[in-house]
């Protein structure tokens, strides 16, 4: 294996982790860490399982048929294509609005710029990383090295707070309660929307796929999933040192002061650096993702991907102008984008076992997609009857 096919790999997985960890990540990690403390240990756990399960499933069926998720679909039923897309560039534009918000708040923390500047300063980077000659590459190195300063920082906040490492390791797997709203939200946030499909469509605008890729593909879709999960936990983990020794984090943000009250003004300057990365890198993991789920409907959008993306990124920033950021918003977004995830499971499951004939799906990753789906099916219901009522 090459190194530019290595890199590409690398890329993916690091472009999908840092489209999962944005500022919902960050706001929704502390605020469960909050209501639930060590208990929230088993959340994440199995959020981690979901995770893998889906993602195995969709880069895999994705990069064998060598098909993006909504052409897939429109060859398993006329339309469910479209629908699908609808579903994720919707889910995306709502999560890209609260990354470019967050955008503005890492570097109000940073260097203490208007919120709205900073919004605006970082969207014009972002259009800068698309509209550069290698795009693709640039793209592939601006995440993961932010990625990597983004753990980094958060390991030294996790280690400041001080927290009962063991008390969580134990209630992992032996939970003092389980909140369901929590592991859906985590997996919406992780792998929901188009979060599910930005490894997988990274590789195939690549050139990457066929059965041939098949252990390299397997070892990206792990790997982005396992960066993901390292900085949910040392976030979870910061949070926990903090809450555990009895302090209250702020209401309008709370993962700035987890790292405020663990670490000090230093703690304080890392949270805009972590909030930054992790709002920037997500804005182009949105809009490069979402966009690819429309360039293949029509040749215009393809020939015209990098104004459509500019697009995306513009409109966001301006509604984030005109509409703001809340806290609620990010969580309402990681759900909703959950309540995507069994359906665009079911469909590329379904595909797989009907359209692929020269290609058997492994059976066991068949269920473990399957149960997937109806896990999260489940909750997904539990938590729609706990909005209504």
């Amino acid at each position: 294996m090459n190194k530019q096919r290595s890199s590409i790999l690398l890329g993916a997985a690091f472009l999908m982790a840092t489209s999962a960890i944005g500022p919902g990540f960050l706001t929704q990690t502390t605020v469960f860490t909050q209501q639930h403390a060590a208990a929230f240990s088993f959340a994440i756990f199995v959020s981690i399982l979901l995770d893998i399960g889906a993602q195995l499933n969709i880069w895999r069926i994705l990069t064998v048929s060598r098909s993006r998720a909504q052409d897939l679909a429109n060859e398993l039923l006329p339309g469910l294509g479209y629908f699908l897309a609808f579903l994720v560039v919707l889910g995306g534009l709502v999560f890209n609005i609260a990354n470019i918000g967050g955008c503005g708040l890492g570097l109000k923390a940073l260097f203490g710029l208007d919120t709205l500047y900073g919004a605006i300063l970082s969207g014009a980077i972002s259009l800068f990383i698309f509209w550069m000659k290698e795009a693709g590459n640039a793209m592939d190195q601006f995440t993961r090295y932010l990625g990597i300063l983004m753990v980094l920082l958060t390991l030294y906040v996790a280690i400041s707070s001080h927290p009962p490492v063991m008390d969580a390791l134990r209630q992992s797997v032996w939970p003092d309660n389980i909140d369901t709203k929590s592991i859906i939200t985590l997996v919406g946030g992780t792998v929901g929307g188009y979060i599910s499909f930005a490894g997988a469509h990274r590789l195939l605008d690549a050139g990457i796929g066929g059965r041939e890729s098949i252990p390299q593909v397997n070892r990206s879709a792990v790997s982005g999933i396992l960066i993901t999960s390292v900085m949910r936990s040392l976030l979870f983990l910061a949070a926990l040192g903090v809450v555990t020794h009895g302090f209250q984090l702020d209401s309008s943000n709370p993962p700035a002061s987890v790292f405020r009250i663990a670490a000090g003004e230093i703690g304080y300057r890392f949270f805009g650096m972590v909030m930054w990365s992790a709002a920037i890198t997500s804005v182009v993991g949105a809009a490069y993702t979402s966009v690819s789920f429309l360039k293949t409907f029509h040749p215009f959008i393809a020939k015209n991907e990098k104004w459509f993306i500019t697009f995306f990124i513009v409109f966001s920033t301006v509604i984030f102008a005109v509409v703001g950021n809340p806290v609620q918003l990010l969580i309402i977004a990681g759900a909703l984008n959950g309540l995507i995830l069994p359906v665009a499971l079911a469909v590329m499951l379904v595909a797989a076992s009907s359209m692929l004939k020269d290609y058997k799906h492994p059976l066991a990753l068949s269920l473990i997609g399957w149960v997937v789906v109806i896990v999260m099916g489940w909750l997904s219901i539990l938590t729609l009857n706990t909005w209504i009522m």
